[in-house]
């Protein structure tokens, strides 16, 4: 799966934690806990390339800012 940053922070609104993917425009998913929330979002990053690819949409490649090992 690409690597793409993912950003985790408490929603006071959603009662919940929300892990967005800025890379992808409308890619999100939420949980009641931290790793909850980064696992439902690991999904809908894959649901919104499966559905990119579908809909012939180009796929932005991730920026690599992070060093991963």
């Amino acid at each position: 799966m690409p690597r793409y940053e993912i950003l985790v922070y408490w929603s006071h609104a959603d009662e919940a934690f929300i892990a967005e993917v800025p890379e992808l425009p409308g890619c999100a998913a939420d949980g009641q806990t931290y790793k909850e929330a980064l696992a439902n979002v690991e999904i809908i990053i894959q649901e919104w390339i499966e559905t990119a690819k579908e809909l012939g949409r180009p796929i932005p490649a991730p920026r690599g800012r992070l060093a991963f090992a």
